[in-house]
């Protein structure tokens, strides 16, 4: 674990040791998670691959101190986190790397690979599509998510068994409770600026509009992969949004349907997931 000031705010990472002749998979967590579920695909990669996770801006290890907050402009858009990430990557002198982002992390990182093209090689994302608003469903999420954020317990990760409910939720299959305890302590230690802010900017419907404008402009690679029983990120929205990228067309899909998998695709299936990435990356290094 390290530590680094971006813009104010130190951010902790963890980067693996360099391997020569190979990408950089650079991996961006989701909404109200941490840089910690990274690590059963970082094991299976990192000898063939330098890994770098990050907490993002007031998410997991990544917090302000005392009530000092990051005073920029649309501060918790995805287009802000994709600038946190950008000084990032230039401080460890990181280029041409992969990303890969989880949910909203997946958002973060198609804004990351608009704005900073020559920074990034390609993109997976995992569990994050959208692109199509629905009023009303949006307009019920955004309040259901304030109002968790804003009443969530610190006596919460006392409570018996809470770690065992977090384990089953938004999965297919139970995770381990160790997991279920993560959930937890990330759920009740992100800044409720940072996670009010998260969920309000990145759903708005000119976000929303916005995503997919952005996945035809690019001209890198990118790859989607959906579980089939996720059911905060469906499927047919994971693929809606994969339907603008150029690969959708010429390659017959960029898109990857995981059976018996959730929302959780990294925790709950890394060897399939690890594997997948491999393929991906592999394929185009070999061209170069």
């Amino acid at each position: 674990m390290a530590r680094i000031d971006i813009l104010g705010i130190d951010h902790t990472y963890d980067l693996s040791d360099p391997v020569p002749n190979s990408s950089v998979l650079v991996f961006v967590h989701g909404w109200l998670l941490s840089r910690q579920y990274w690590q059963p695909l970082v094991q299976r990669l990192s000898k063939t691959y330098q890994c770098l996770c990050y907490d993002l801006r007031g998410f997991g290890e990544s917090q302000p101190n005392g009530d000092r907050l990051l005073q920029v402009r649309d501060r918790y858009t995805p287009a802000a986190y994709a600038k946190d990430l950008e000084i990032l990557l230039d401080r460890l002198n990181l280029s041409n790397v992969w990303l890969v982002g989880h949910s909203l992390g997946g958002t973060v990182a198609l804004w990351m690979a608009y704005q900073f093209p020559q920074r990034v090689r390609g993109v997976v994302c995992l569990n994050s599509g959208g692109g199509i608003y629905l009023k009303e469903e949006f307009e019920r999420f955004r309040t259901a998510g304030v109002q968790i954020v804003r009443w969530r317990p610190v006596w919460l990760a006392q409570f018996p068994f809470i770690d065992w409910l977090f384990a089953r939720a938004a999965v297919a299959q139970p995770l381990d409770r160790t997991w279920g305890r993560q959930r937890v302590l990330d759920f009740v230690c992100a800044h409720p600026e940072a996670a009010r802010g998260a969920l309000l900017d990145s759903t708005t419907e000119d976000e929303v509009h916005r995503l997919p404008q952005i996945v035809s402009q690019l001209q890198q690679p990118v790859y989607f992969i959906a579980g089939a029983k996720d059911r905060i990120m469906e499927p047919k929205y994971v693929r809606h949004l994969a339907s603008f990228h150029h690969l959708f067309d010429c390659c017959g899909d960029n898109t990857i349907e995981v059976e018996n998998c959730g929302h959780l695709s990294m925790v709950e299936q890394p060897d399939l997931i690890a594997s997948r990435l491999s393929a991906i990356v592999r394929q185009y290094e070999m061209r170069e």
